[in-house]
């Protein structure tokens, strides 16, 4: 299933949102300038469970440059669909939670879930050496937020049947919730294939940190004046 679009228009204009659209753009961009020296600018930049766990051991890693890989990691990206991907789900989401939180509320709240998914991650890839990139998960805490905050909200998807697809309007709440089995399944699938510590490949428990924490942190972060749920 692919969301197109939602059916609850926001009541501001998402500045947020589309910076970080921005932001992720042109730090993608920025890699794609690096040719061969990309995977050096990547050991170097994103979040490397392995580094993490033994920083003390490893040449020229401090604490500060552990905590700044925490949030380099989420403007960071691994190819034109896992970007594409993010970005759309993003600007369908996002909006919307940015309007419930207000706009320095949402900053703080988008890179909180970034950070919870990061630590997800590296809890179940301890050992890994492959650098965590993507905005995916921070994307999962909006996601989280939008299911406790608009469930009922209709998105119009695509959905395939057979070789076709069709465009129907999903409650959010079965959306989401479909969308959080497939993580969760995902995740436990690469544990099994995995067990000590995940290769590469997609960083399923950052998404399900993410969504999880997003729930959670959406009930703390939340205005409670002001703030009429629509659609």
């Amino acid at each position: 299933m692919i969301p197109l679009r939602d059916r609850n228009p926001s009541g501001t204009v998402p500045f947020i949102t589309i910076t970080l659209i921005l932001i992720n753009v042109l730090v993608f961009f920025y890699e794609l300038s690096l040719g061969e020296r990309l995977n050096r600018f990547l050991m170097h930049s994103a979040l490397v469970p392995a580094k993490l766990i033994d920083y003390r051991t490893v040449p020229g890693i401090s604490v500060s440059h552990i905590l700044r890989s925490f949030v380099f990691t989420m403007f960071l990206h691994g190819g034109w669909l896992h970007i594409i991907g993010n970005m759309w789900y993003l600007w369908i989401f996002g909006d919307n939670v940015e309007d419930r939180l207000g706009h320095s509320k949402f900053l703080l709240f988008y890179i909180t879930c970034g950070v919870t998914a990061s630590l997800a991650h590296v809890l179940f890839n301890p050992h890994s050496i492959v650098p965590v990139v993507g905005a995916s998960g921070a994307i999962a805490g909006v996601l989280g937020a939008y299911l406790i905050i608009f469930p009922f909200a209709r998105i119009v998807t695509a959905v395939p049947i057979f070789f076709f697809f069709t465009l129907i309007e999903i409650p959010a709440a079965i959306l989401l919730f479909f969308w959080f089995i497939l993580q969760f399944f995902s995740g436990a699938l690469s544990i099994a294939a995995t067990p000590h510590g995940g290769s590469g490949g997609v960083a399923w428990w950052a998404h399900i940190g993410g969504f999880l924490s997003g729930m959670i942190l959406i009930n703390i972060f939340a205005r409670r004046k002001g703030f009429r749920q629509r659609g």
